[in-house]
């Protein structure tokens, strides 16, 4: 058992874009002199007010040019051939990118001021699956970790609280992970297996379950009333994007992911299409894109910031001012729980990209190694700091 385990301590249509992450003023380092304030999880009822099924709808701001800008926008590779194709542009990249880093300077070379800081405190551990536990491949299904990388999760599970945050099923990336000793987030936090506990009476849809080791969890669901809609478009969206080459329908429980990073870029407007069209009838749903992936969403107060929150609440450490949550992701959806961590001045969010861009995240680290050194050095910390 790992050692932490001891501790008693309205939207009318369907949207492409998240709203931009807020430009940051104030210093990265030294800010939190008071980290976890009081910060209770807000789950209102009316999220469950009844709505209809369907409702014939027409799209008037969104059209398909903006929805082909926020692909390309989001795609890291279409930005890597825009820099290749000049070398005095590449040149002035360079020079941001280390103006960035001034930003969002690196985990590793801030490790020992981020350790300082955690002197003393339980550091909660958050982690994204997709690009930055596994790299990002053509392939969603193929998206395997190293088992280097799974031994410095398994290393770090021993010492803090960690979870897994991801996009995807709960089931599926606990398949890819194949780790005990951690806690499950999937669908964007719209699936929750943690510690039973006593909660606030905020948290409707929370239910005592067992976990595949038959040991007694709670199950938290927000959006279980969305399964069932959710199925249907799924369906519906296989069969419209079925004669579009190297698109990719995920189902992934209480969201559905349209994998375009396999699609030629002539025929993004087509996908952006289907998709429109098919949502035409669901107001109650809501689309973001992420890298290379529209994602179809319940429209609900709900995401990986309130996931953070609730597995805080379930793990007995949220109102604690000894405690230091550290939340390392790479994609537009983990800017919630990085905006949570920075406006409550609780903890440390970690951007992972080798790309500039702007971030509610404290610290960067470039890619998927750097992160298994992060970890590593984590452990290593923690371990000599027991001594």
């Amino acid at each position: 058992m790992p050692d932490w385990m001891d501790m008693t301590s309205n939207h009318n249509a369907p949207v492409l874009t998240d709203p931009p992450p807020m430009t940051l003023t104030k210093s990265r380092l030294g800010t939190h002199s008071s980290l976890y304030q009081p910060h209770g999880v807000v789950f209102s009822p009316t999220l469950f007010q009844s709505i209809p099924w369907k409702k014939p709808l027409i799209v008037n701001d969104v059209r398909s040019s903006s929805w082909l800008d926020a692909m390309k926008s989001s795609s890291p590779t279409h930005r890597k051939k825009a820099k290749e194709s000049s070398t005095e542009l590449a040149s002035t990249d360079t020079d941001f990118y280390h103006s960035w880093m001034l930003k969002y300077p690196s985990a590793l070379t801030s490790f020992e001021q981020i350790t300082n800081y955690g002197k003393g405190k339980t550091i909660a551990l958050f982690l994204d699956y997709d690009g930055t536990l596994s790299p990002i491949v053509d392939n969603p299904d193929h998206a395997f970790m190293s088992d280097t990388m799974r031994a410095a999760v398994r290393e770090a599970a021993k010492y803090f609280p960690t979870a897994i945050i991801s996009g995807r099923s709960r089931d599926k990336v606990y398949d890819f992970v194949g780790l005990t000793e951690l806690y499950y987030a999937g669908s964007h936090g719209m699936d929750i297996v943690g510690p039973v506990r006593p909660l606030s009476n905020d948290h409707l849809n929370c239910i005592r379950s067992t976990d595949k080791q038959g040991k007694e969890v709670n199950l938290f669901q927000p959006a279980s009333k969305f399964l069932p809609m959710i199925e249907e478009v799924f369906r519906a969206l296989v069969e419209s994007t079925k004669d579009i080459k190297g698109a990719n329908v995920e189902n992934n429980k209480f969201c559905v992911s349209v994998h375009y990073r396999n699609v030629d870029e002539k025929y993004w407007t087509t996908i952006a299409q289907c998709v429109q069209k098919t949502l035409e009838d669901y107001p109650h749903l809501r689309l973001t894109h992420g890298r290379k992936v529209l994602e179809v969403r319940p429209v609900l107060d709900w995401d990986k910031g309130k996931a953070v929150e609730f597995l805080l609440e379930s793990l007995g450490l949220s109102n604690c001012d000894d405690v230091l949550p550290i939340y390392v992701g790479d994609d537009r959806t983990d800017e919630d729980a990085f905006k949570v961590l920075r406006e409550g001045n609780r903890g440390y969010g970690i951007l992972v990209s080798s790309i500039p861009k702007e971030s509610n995240a404290f610290y960067s680290l470039r890619d998927t190694s750097e992160v298994l050194e992060f970890l590593k050095s984590l452990v290593g910390w923690k371990k000599s700091s027991s001594l």
